[in-house]
């Protein structure tokens, strides 16, 4: 500043462009809006998070049951194949908890709340689908690795791929809503499940380890959903099952 000059002021003497600043579009995890839902976009992460101590704590249980469960896997098999009651039933739980109308269902929910501009919906159509991507790249591999020959004779027994979609559902659908729509939720997964075993394409451990496939699956693509932890899978005991659940602790 000179002598006697109450300030100075400094005028810049480079050429000011008349054109706007190029436009920069927002990320999807940027704070400027939600996260979009794609099909395809968290898949890498879900794989990713795949593996943690609840995984671990969820199969092993899934895994013990399986094991007690194959005791009896013959005898089951005989109850429940002979059961006319649940036979009367079983037909339509083996067309719900098939991978065609698992998917379809998916993306039915996905593409309504595209339609709708419902975030809510678009979410939860994204979860089914990438739960579904999930659960069946570890059934798949697993059946290639086992071996197992099904009680008809064909192969590909363990674990239960009906089974483990329609407890992938279910674990989606729990999360999203709560028990409200958990308990029924799971209801069904388990009617598959014995529907499976009843068609003789499963015995009872195959179906228990693939309910924990499922569970894992659905968590997996639900992190930060719900605020407790617990695992659901069939129980076994001579001659039958039910459903067990076993609390895992809080998040």
């Amino acid at each position: 500043m000179l002598p006697g000059t109450a300030g100075a002021q400094i005028v810049s003497t480079q050429p000011v462009s008349s054109e706007p600043p190029p436009f920069e579009a927002p990320s999807a995890t940027t704070s400027i809006g939600a996260p979009t839902h794609g099909l395809f976009a968290d898949l890498l992460s879900d794989f990713r998070r795949l593996p943690s101590s609840e995984t671990l704590t969820i199969l092993s249980i899934g895994g013990a049951t399986s094991l007690v469960g194959h005791q009896f896997d013959t005898r089951v098999t005989r109850t429940f194949s002979t059961s006319a009651q649940l036979g009367s039933v079983a037909g339509k739980g083996n067309m719900l908890g098939s991978l065609p109308a698992q998917l379809g269902t998916a993306l039915a929910t996905y593409a309504l709340g595209k339609a709708t501009d419902n975030a809510k919906v678009t979410a939860l159509g994204s979860d089914l689908f990438r739960a579904q991507v999930v659960t069946q790249t570890m059934t798949q591999g697993l059946k290639l690795i086992a071996g197992r020959t099904r009680p008809d004779g064909t192969a590909y027994s363990f674990p239960s791929g009906h089974t483990s979609s329609a407890f992938a559902t279910a674990t989606v659908l729990q999360r999203h809503f709560g028990w409200k729509a958990g308990i029924p939720a799971y209801t069904m997964a388990s009617w598959v499940a014995a529907s499976r075993v009843q068609v003789k394409r499963h015995y009872l451990s195959d179906v228990a380890f693939g309910a924990a496939l499922g569970i894992v699956a659905g968590r997996t693509v639900t992190i930060g959903r719900g605020d407790a932890r617990s695992a659901v899978a069939p129980s076994v005991a001579p001659g039958g099952g039910g459903v067990s659940f076993t609390w895992v602790g809080k998040q």
